[in-house]
């Protein structure tokens, strides 16, 4: 068996964070709340509380985080990963910690 090497383009990387770092961006600068904090703190706390609930799809290759991508795009993930989100919100918003 021949050891693998490692390519310039190989890193690890968690799809599942890439998602939700676009979804709630998304949430934050839309207009479903116009008044809520949009400082780097409380997104950044948003993003953690979503993905702590939420199962990491870690890759370390383009074709793989294709294949992550396909399935967590579809609409019952989208859906999971925004009623995650939705929460964080209100969680954060209740006790913001800045």
């Amino acid at each position: 068996m021949k050891p693998s090497t490692v390519t310039e383009e190989a890193k690890l990387l968690n799809v599942t964070e890439e998602i939700v770092r676009g979804l709630v961006a998304f949430s934050l600068h839309g207009p479903d709340y116009p008044t809520f904090c949009r400082c780097r703190k409380c997104e950044l706390d948003i993003n953690a509380i979503t993905l702590n609930h939420l199962d990491n799809h870690f890759v370390t290759t383009k074709e793989d985080r294709e294949k992550a991508y396909a399935i967590l795009k579809k609409p019952d993930s989208i859906a999971l990963i925004n009623k995650h989100i939705i929460r964080a919100i209100h969680i954060v918003g209740q006790k913001p910690v800045h």
